[in-house]
């Protein structure tokens, strides 16, 4: 039979074999969703982009908004299309076997299809997104050697003494002079500063080298600049955008189709620009693992390295490594990272502990001022602590005693977490939730949902650090995600935790911080991680 030529065909053909085609299209796709395993609730799909339009137009892109929505519509658990089959899991008790630590589980992939990951470039890279286990494993044995080291805690706790001491530096010059308090000029977006300062405090741990972010913010809002060249300020800000717009846009990559990616303007444009995104971050840490590899080989053997992240994967199983043998699932790996694979964990750790941690101290800082009496017990935990002395440096043995202050940022975790859902995808047919699921089935745990549940917590509603401190009152198996879980937990948790405990000792034995607007609510936006557009603070030193 001849084929038919589309050249040969007149327009009211072409449209109707056009209609045609997407009219079979359509009934294939519904013939699936109304035939698929284990129907559940949740709202009705489109050919083609799912629920990507409740997404868009009645959340506004917002992931926190159009999950809780849905929960509050269709329960415990429920299913969304978004980018693919997505089962929503808001009790404990439906997560064990996605979240159980042990290394026989088996779900420990994050998404069923990595063609939009491939595609980034991200994909059987790093930790955060690889899938593939045997590489996840052997890049994330590395990060937790390097990160849980003696000499990194020291390293950590050091770097937010001393770049704390430069962000004093520039809020003297900006907000803290006696006569700016008295005409209550000494309003400043709390959040900005932060961002800035956690991405000078990552860039430095885990490379050794100085970002100038907190520097380049200071240019932009005083007629006195930093001591500091524009060029190494501009680079600094670069890299340090280019990583937030990474972590606030890759999703376009799991929830976005890739025929909207790649022939419909406005996703294609969005796609095209994190493509030249990625491109340009893999090529500056590409340029910043060989300089330190150089200098780790112009270094003799008997001088000391840095205690940073980058050397400490550099020189991991090489002779300057006291742990020389590794071994990933009883099989020996002893050879050194490859600089894709340094590049990956790097490039996690940025995204991993700058906005995480910048969002978390805003949140503190908005849930203290509104909560005075917390704010109270734990300026009188600091002021026991430090005995009136507001510029020693801290220390580590002082980390360990603030647990009020640690108590505080686990409450304000339970209420407003900075990560809200995460993701596991079945690697074989299992039972999860009372239902049986195929393999590359993908659920999504919705934190939200069950840092607020009843059966967990008592009066879940209430902001109380106080439930921490009881003896005994440990939260219900899985029911506290900070963290996430599982083998999957966030590697860089003791980190996170170091510089936040280590940050709030800082303000609070010296500052007092008050929100410009008491009635203004938290001001975020919710891609991959939930982020504070904005928090406007006045600030003045502590009578």
């Amino acid at each position: 039979m001849a084929l038919i030529s589309l050249e040969n065909l007149g327009t009211s053909d072409f449209l109707l074999l056009l209609s045609t085609v997407l009219t079979i299209y359509v009934a294939q796709y519904y013939y699936k969703y109304f035939t698929r395993e284990n129907p559940l609730p949740g709202p009705f799909p489109f050919p083609f982009v799912g629920n990507l339009p409740q997404f868009i137009l009645q959340s506004k892109g917002d992931t926190k908004e159009f999950y809780g929505y849905n929960y509050k519509k269709y329960g415990d658990m429920y299913e969304v299309q978004m980018g693919g089959r997505d089962i929503v899991l808001s009790r404990a008790e439906y997560v064990e076997k996605l979240l159980t630590p042990s290394t026989k589980n088996p779900h420990i992939g994050r998404f069923p299809d990595s063609r939009g990951l491939d595609e980034l470039g991200v994909s059987g890279k790093g930790i955060l997104l690889n899938e593939n286990y045997k590489s996840w494993k052997y890049n994330r044995q590395f990060f937790t050697q390097a990160i849980l080291s003696p000499k990194f805690t020291n390293e950590a706790i050091y770097w937010t003494n001393n770049l704390f001491d430069e962000l004093e530096g520039y809020w003297n010059k900006l907000f803290l002079k006696e006569e700016i308090i008295k005409e209550n000029k000494n309003k400043m977006d709390f959040t900005a500063w932060f961002n800035q300062y956690t991405n000078d405090m990552i860039i430095k741990l885990l490379t050794g080298e100085r970002s100038y972010s907190m520097a380049a913010y200071f240019d932009t809002l005083s007629d006195e600049k930093a001591d500091h060249p524009p060029a190494i300020l501009n680079d600094s800000v670069k890299l340090v955008k280019a990583l937030r717009k990474h972590l606030l846009g890759f999703i376009t990559f799991v929830f976005v189709p890739p025929f909207l990616r790649h022939y419909v303007p406005f996703f294609k444009d969005k796609a095209d620009d994190l493509l030249q995104n990625v491109t340009y971050i893999n090529k500056r840490l590409d340029e910043i693992v060989k300089k330190r590899r150089k200098e780790i080989e112009n270094t003799p053997l008997d001088k000391p390295l840095p205690n940073d992240m980058l050397t400490s994967v550099i020189t991991a199983n090489t002779p300057r490594d006291v742990n020389y043998t590794k071994t990933v699932g009883g099989e020996a790996l002893n050879r050194p990272m490859t600089d894709s694979e340094i590049c990956g964990i790097i490039f996690d750790g940025f995204l991993g502990g700058t906005d995480t941690t910048a969002n978390s101290i805003s949140f503190i800082v908005y849930y203290l001022a509104h909560y005075p009496d917390v704010k109270r017990k734990m300026v009188e935990e600091i002021d026991r602590i430090f005995q009136d002395d507001k510029t020693r440096p801290i220390t580590e043995n002082d980390f360990q005693k603030l647990k009020y202050c640690e108590a505080v940022i686990k409450e304000v975790s339970r209420v407003f977490t900075v990560v809200p859902s995460v993701v596991r995808t079945t690697s074989k047919s299992d039972e999860i939730a009372g239902y049986k699921w195929p393999a590359n089935t993908m659920f999504r745990i919705n934190i939200d949902a069950i840092h607020y549940k009843e059966e967990y917590w008592e009066e879940p509603d209430k902001f109380n650090p106080d439930r921490w401190l009881v003896e005994g009152s440990d939260p219900k198996k899985l029911s506290f995600l900070m963290f996430g879980g599982g083998l999957r937990i966030c590697p860089g948790r003791k980190l996170a935790m170091i510089e936040l405990i280590c940050l709030m000792a800082l303000l609070y034995r010296k500052y007092e911080i008050d929100l410009v607007d008491m009635n203004a609510p938290l001001n975020v936006v919710s891609g991959g991680v939930t982020a504070c557009n904005e928090l406007l603070v006045k600030i003045k030193p502590r009578n």
